[in-house]
């Protein structure tokens, strides 16, 4: 066998061995929204994807690399669906608007189907190791967004200048974790209509007269910047 097809043939392995992992991962973030990271075993995710448990170990070596692979794709798939989708929304308020939309969007389907981030905070706030290192890299990613768009909200003179911006990204971050507690756990019926209101108050106590006045569920127009 020549080396061109030895290396094609190892190109192949390799490119199978990738999605493999990935649908594995796939399987793990489904079943771990449903029962938590600290549900997870290699011996499940193994009865789910129905592979051997030396199949998904070969893959992870450990539970805990799978949950943090887990952790990982859960943040690519947030990060695609609610910060990259609205970076093509004017910078400052229709920016902010347009992140928390898509947050609110999210929320919305993770009402039944669980967040990861949320149900993670629960279970690893008082466990240090790599598990949790992971989980709070990526909210602190998030939150920094966050900050980042309330700050060019203020830039831009949609925001006062004398405001606290990082009060107004906490509490934007209050507000969807007291939508997930009353509709998922209390089942409280308007919870995210309740949600929506509260960042559209915020907007009406700090918005200057001249910003935008979109909605969060008002589309921005489109454009680069």
């Amino acid at each position: 066998m020549s080396a061109t097809a030895v290396s094609t043939k190892g190109s192949r392995t390799a490119q199978k061995g990738q999605q493999t992992k990935a649908a594995i991962v796939d399987a793990a973030l489904n079943l771990a929204a449903q029962i938590g990271l600290e549900g997870l075993s290699i011996g499940a995710v193994a009865e789910l994807t129905q592979m051997s448990k030396s199949g998904v170990f070969a893959h992870f070596g450990s539970r805990e690399e799978l949950q943090i692979s887990v952790v990982r794709e859960y943040h690519a798939r947030f990060e695609q669906e609610v910060f990259y989708a609205a970076m093509s929304s004017p910078r400052g308020l229709p920016r902010l608007c347009a992140m928390f939309d898509n947050w609110m969007k999210r929320t919305s389907v993770e009402i039944d189907s669980g967040c990861i981030y949320i149900s993670g905070a629960t279970e690893f706030d008082d466990r240090p190791g790599p598990v949790r290192d992971a989980l709070v890299e990526s909210v602190s990613i998030w939150q920094a967004a966050m900050f980042r768009a309330v700050q060019q909200a203020t830039a831009e003179g949609h925001f006062r200048a004398d405001i606290d911006e990082r009060q107004i990204a906490f509490e934007i971050h209050g507000l969807i974790l007291a939508s997930h507690y009353e509709a998922r756990f209390l089942h409280t019926p308007g919870s995210i209509e309740r949600a929506r209101k509260g960042f559209e108050n915020i907007l009406n106590r700090f918005a200057t007269p001249s910003a935008p006045r979109l909605s969060p569920t008002q589309p921005a127009p489109s454009r680069q910047g």
